[in-house]
């Protein structure tokens, strides 16, 4: 069953008092959906990895009049990119209809003036539920999965989000797939026909692969790509997540890359992620030699070592 939960906006979002949203949010979460990490906003990719970045882009790039979430969960990302753009355009998808009706009624009844913004929300594959509208955004966020899974498996289970239904029948470079960076791909593909002039796509992360796999898939994908920002974050869901890089990697995909959490500490050190985004290669290279792979770092997560794992925002903006 769904149940409410109740956030402080001013913490959740990093703000000193909200403008847009209401002070204090009451959430909707569906068993299909992850709930945010409110006990941990460092876990929590909502709170410590769009956020700073839709703030980013906020400062570099000013209006933003169109925002859309592919994948957008419990709306919590769109309700964030309203208080930082203030867009008169918000679109939202998802897989699931009750997710997606679920994060509309999140949007509309957390919103201070909801008849201040355009809510569009569809249920499908990526975009494609807006293309009867044919809207253009100035920014796309995307936060999509990365490990396939059996469909009927996936569908019959109570959340999916760490996983994506596979195999996809679009034409997609095998380097791609073997990165598990397949939907991120997609996306990037579908977007091209709904940005705005000047529009770019944000897609959230995990660093598991090397960085210049996101690099070449954006390129591949018809982009110019860089890094908005790039930091760490303990592993969530760790045994479900390093289990299922695991199998993946059994299967002749990755290595995936993982770390301790004393590594990722020592190789940040003193970097916050806007500044460690144009060092991000450097970086990756000084950890090369303590990562882990999916194997190694499941065994010492069950022996009780904090695992850690980097994660890029990448920035893709057509030529």
């Amino acid at each position: 069953m769904s149940r409410t939960v109740s956030i402080d906006a001013a913490r959740y979002f990093g703000l000193a008092a909200p403008e847009r949203v209401r002070a204090a949010l009451a959430i909707d979460v569906t068993p299909k959906s992850f709930p945010p990490y409110l006990d941990d906003l460092a876990a929590d990719w909502v709170a410590s990895v769009a956020l700073p970045a839709f703030k980013l882009v906020k400062r570099r790039r000013g209006e933003t009049r169109g925002f859309c979430s592919i994948g957008t969960g419990t709306g919590l990302d769109a309700l964030g990119a309203i208080e930082v753009f203030a867009p008169e355009l918000v679109g939202v998808t998802d897989v699931h209809d009750e997710i997606v009706s679920s994060a509309r009624a999140n949007i509309l009844g957390n919103l201070k003036d909801a008849g201040g913004v355009r809510l569009l929300s569809g249920v499908g594959d990526l975009l494609s539920p807006l293309a009867d509208v044919a809207p253009l955004f100035d920014v796309i966020y995307e936060n999509l999965p990365n490990v396939p899974t059996n469909a009927s498996v996936a569908l019959a289970g109570e959340r999916a989000s760490s996983s994506f239904f596979g195999p996809r029948p679009e034409a997609v470079p095998a380097e791609v797939q073997a990165a598990l960076l397949t939907l991120h791909y997609l996306a990037l593909v579908q977007a091209k026909g709904y940005l705005a002039p000047g529009g770019v796509v944000l897609s959230m992360l995990g660093a598991r692969v090397p960085l210049q796999s996101f690099l070449d898939m954006s390129a591949r994908a018809g982009y110019r790509p860089s890094f908005l920002t790039y930091g760490w974050k303990i592993q969530a869901e760790a045994v479900e997540m390093l289990n299922g890089h695991a199998e993946w990697q059994r299967r002749g995909m990755g290595p995936f890359h993982f770390y301790r959490i004393e590594d990722l500490e020592a190789a940040f050190a003193g970097l916050d992620p806007e500044a460690a985004a144009p060092r991000a290669l450097e970086i990756e290279a000084s950890l090369a030699p303590r990562a882990l792979d999916a194997d190694a770092a499941l065994a010492l997560h069950r022996a009780g070592t904090r695992i850690g794992h980097t994660y890029a925002v990448l920035h893709s903006e057509r030529p």
